[in-house]
């Protein structure tokens, strides 16, 4: 079997594909150059995505505080007239918290506050006490109202590009507490009850700040093992840890992500990428003020231009058309009685004989965009074979094919779609072994047969659109897609559906 020169198929596997949602990826771009350090993709959270998390925040809240804790408190009181008493509560269960006004607001420079206020917690314990000599042991009903926490959550970035998040503050205040003992000499423990009130407050305000920190440090552990990186295929991976510390002002957090795609198990140089791409300050002009989005990102050149190398290097972007994989009406068949019509003396030598074509990028695809559209080129060499009786391939020319194109990417709910059209496609002969190729009429030809077949498959296929991962439950709530100078703009806000 013959193949194409070595300085041509040097960057293709024979048989692979390369994959099909790529071609989505593709319209996702910009179009100015850029260092290895730029983003591929940068985020914005606005003050609306807070709001909409905080119900997530609150049930992380409950979630840390609504069970069973160690407790281990200690204290004592010396009275005149009856000395000195000495309780332990070892453990206490919270079965009622309310959290009735709440707010979450960004800290500039550090992450977000959540500020709950006039929350109510109504908990049991059991307790001992010592009063001279006489020991005693029951259990306590507690209730707590007007109660007031305010936490801050640091966000930054660790090794590997993972996220961090540290407790940076924590205040927990209540005014109103009732304190009620049982069993035991309850009678006598809850006359006392006035003077232990206060320092029980202290501590349980302190107790309070130590369970969060205890939640926040479990968390900050599990993102210490995140995996930052999420294999695609056999050829290719792609790096989502973060590029540098997030952003955060009064009015909003923005994050950077790496985006960047890489071989699996392969070293390889990286590729011209984008210089950074500054988040627009203000919104489009076509979205109500009223109506700011949650959630904004850009997908800039980074993701394309380097998932276009990873795959080009990894030559992952070659297809062999055989004649059975064309549409019947397409106007060129793969027989050398069809193809003669462009190379007179390929029908002479091989008559009637079927043929096969081997397709691949000879250099990288380059990309650009411009307001409103997306513009590409793409670089293509193509060998056409003659497939013998024995099943022997015998080469007999070789084209060099450019295409450009220019396409527009969509989105509804979940699903990124697109369409694409085909705007200029060129020829050039290359090699033959049968003689002159009459590439203006096989250009001619292609154009023709793209326009009616090919340009629809592919509208067909990217109209139906890819799945965006979300987390589960998560869905986008009225996204819009615009296509600006140097970045593809993205604004959705958010919809939690359990």
């Amino acid at each position: 079997m013959s193949s194409a020169p070595a300085s041509r198929s040097q960057h293709h596997l024979q048989g692979k594909v390369c994959p099909a949602w790529l071609c989505l990826l593709l319209l996702l771009t910009t179009c100015a150059p850029a260092t290895s350090t730029s983003p591929g993709i940068e985020a914005r959270l606005t003050q609306r995505a807070l709001e909409f998390g905080r119900q997530f925040g609150l049930e992380l809240l409950q979630s840390l505080l609504k069970k069973e804790h160690e407790l281990n408190l200690r204290g004592s009181y010396h009275s005149p007239l009856l000395g000195t008493f000495t309780y332990t509560v070892p453990w206490i269960h919270i079965h009622e918290l309310q959290m009735n006004d709440s707010t979450v607001t960004f800290a500039e420079d550090v992450g977000v506050t959540l500020r709950v206020q006039r929350a109510r917690v109504q908990l049991r314990a059991d307790w001992g006490a010592q009063l001279g000599a006489i020991q005693d042991s029951g259990s306590l009903e507690l209730r707590v109202q007007d109660l007031a926490v305010a936490a801050v959550l640091g966000v930054g970035v660790g090794d590997g590009g993972r996220p961090t998040m540290w407790s940076a503050g924590c205040d927990a205040r209540s005014t109103h507490l009732h304190l009620e003992f049982h069993r035991g000499h309850s009678w006598l423990y809850n006359l006392l009850t006035p003077l232990l009130q206060r320092a029980l407050r202290q501590d349980l305000n302190k107790q309070i700040c130590l369970e969060l920190r205890k939640g926040i440090n479990r968390l900050e552990t599990a993102l210490k093992h995140m995996k930052v990186s999420t294999q695609l295929d056999a050829f290719a991976a792609i790096d989502w840890s973060l590029l540098r510390q997030p952003a955060i002002t009064a009015e909003h957090g923005d994050v950077a992500l790496k985006g960047e795609f890489f071989r699996v198990g392969k070293s390889q140089q990286s590729p011209s990428l984008l210089l950074p791409v500054a988040l627009p300050t203000a919104l489009p002009t076509d979205l109500p003020v009223a109506h700011k989005p949650m959630l904004l990102f850009a997908v800039t050149e980074v993701v394309t231009n380097s998932a276009a190398f990873t795959y080009f290097m990894a030559g992952a972007l070659r297809r062999n058309i055989s004649g059975d994989m064309l549409p019947q009406r397409f106007p060129l068949q793969l027989r050398t009685k069809s193809m003669g019509v462009f190379a007179p003396k390929l029908q002479e030598l091989y008559p009637n004989q079927p043929m096969e074509l081997h397709l691949w990028a000879r250099q990288q695809p380059l990309l650009s965009c411009q307001p409103h559209a997306l513009h590409g080129t793409l670089f293509g060499s193509v060998e056409a074979f003659v497939v013998l009786p024995n099943a022997t391939r015998v080469p007999t020319f070789l084209l060099d094919i450019d295409a450009n194109v220019t396409g527009k990417p969509t989105i509804t709910r979940n699903r990124l779609g697109g369409t694409v059209k085909l705007t200029g496609l060129s020829v050039t002969q290359v090699t033959s072994h049968v003689g002159p190729v009459e590439v203006k009429r096989l250009e001619t030809a292609l154009k023709f047969g793209l326009w009616l077949f090919g340009v629809p498959r592919a509208n067909k296929w990217l109209q139906a659109g890819i799945p965006l991962p979300t987390p589960h439950g998560l869905s986008l709530l009225n996204p819009r897609l615009s296509v600006q100078e140097g970045f593809v703009l993205i604004t959705t806000d958010l919809q939690y559906e359990p």
